[in-house]
């Protein structure tokens, strides 16, 4: 199913059947097209690899695809077992363990995968092993809030704990360095760059948000400590983590700055806080991000030139400030 087990209220339900009757023609004409890949061309880093990933990889594909591009399939196959060895034996009183369970069933209570322990369709159980598998392996980083959601997503797609494991593990540790930490320094280091880059290519926004007392930290928490997970739609978020897996951290911010460009006249007309921060909560849930298969290409578009260069630049910047 399209809906990866996510309840939908009637309304929803209409508009997720109008963009599915839109999509699946889309997916099918991609499918024929991933077929005829080979397997050197999946290895190499080449240009139509990227191209391919950025419109989005086929389903009964992603999560193979992910692994290999990731390097987390690598991972997985230098170290057979390891994951299991972490689980071991869960002690009554272990600290990540609790910090887990805290979070569990808050992840996605209108996901029929996360519904309850026990019933065949859990995943509860899973999702319980590999976070707590990930933080034996990465005591400092232990039990971060926001990879619930993430880790929820990814055994949606993956279907298999030690899987989704050593991709959370690779995406953690290689493809977002320092992102998980408990002090969030860098949320607050993203959040700052996110504002370079509006005050450089939407002026305007940005001289709106200084006046009526926006700030990023205040309506994108998800948006980076999720990743997208649990605030755009779920097949939305699974071609951004196409991209990522692929090409790194960047996509992030060529999200970000899409979603507020295109909202940009909303968030002008507001004329106070809290309107404003309704326009940042309604941009993730209108028709446009439901559509992936538009959504996705602005993304390359909207933002403009936005060199990795200029972004490690500002993140050092931001680095030195809190320094």
């Amino acid at each position: 199913h399209m809906d990866y087990g996510f309840e939908l209220t009637d309304d929803e339900r209409r508009a997720f059947n109008e963009f599915v009757g839109d999509y699946a023609s889309v997916l099918d004409r991609r499918s024929g097209r991933w077929q005829s890949l080979n397997q050197s061309e999946l290895q190499s880093r080449s240009g139509k690899l990227k191209r391919f990933i950025r419109k989005g990889i086929p389903r009964e594909l992603r999560s193979d695809v992910w692994m290999l591009v990731s390097g987390a399939q690598g991972r997985l196959n230098e170290r057979p077992g390891y994951y299991k060895t972490l689980l071991g034996n869960v002690a009554e009183d272990d600290a990540v363990a609790n910090q887990v369970r805290l979070d569990l069933h808050r992840t996605f209570p209108e996901n029929v995968h996360f519904k309850e322990f026990g019933n065949s369709e859990s995943q509860m159980q899973a999702l319980f092993n590999v976070l707590y598998a990930f933080g034996k392996k990465n005591p400092a980083v232990g039990y971060c809030q926001g990879l619930n959601y993430v880790t929820a997503l990814m055994l949606l797609v993956v279907k298999d704990e030690e899987k989704a494991f050593w991709l959370l593990d690779t995406l953690v540790n290689r493809i977002l360095p320092g992102y998980y930490q408990p002090s969030m320094a860098s949320f607050q280091a993203e959040c700052y760059v996110l504002g370079r880059l509006v005050q450089e290519k939407l002026p305007q926004v940005h001289k709106f948000m200084k006046d009526y007392g926006v700030t990023f930290p205040m309506v994108t928490l998800k948006w980076f400590i999720c990743l997208y997970a649990d605030v755009l739609p779920v097949e939305t978020v699974y071609r951004i983590w196409d991209v990522l897996f692929f090409e790194g951290s960047k996509v992030l911010f060529r999200v970000a700055l899409t979603l507020i460009h295109l909202n940009q006249n909303a968030l002008l007309g507001c004329r106070d806080l809290p309107s404003a921060i309704k326009v940042f909560q309604q941009m993730v849930q209108d028709r446009n991000v439901l559509h992936c298969h538009t959504f996705i290409p602005q993304i390359f578009k909207v933002p403009q030139s936005l060199p990795m260069k200029k972004i490690e630049q500002l993140r050092a910047e931001a680095q030195a400030n809190q320094d």
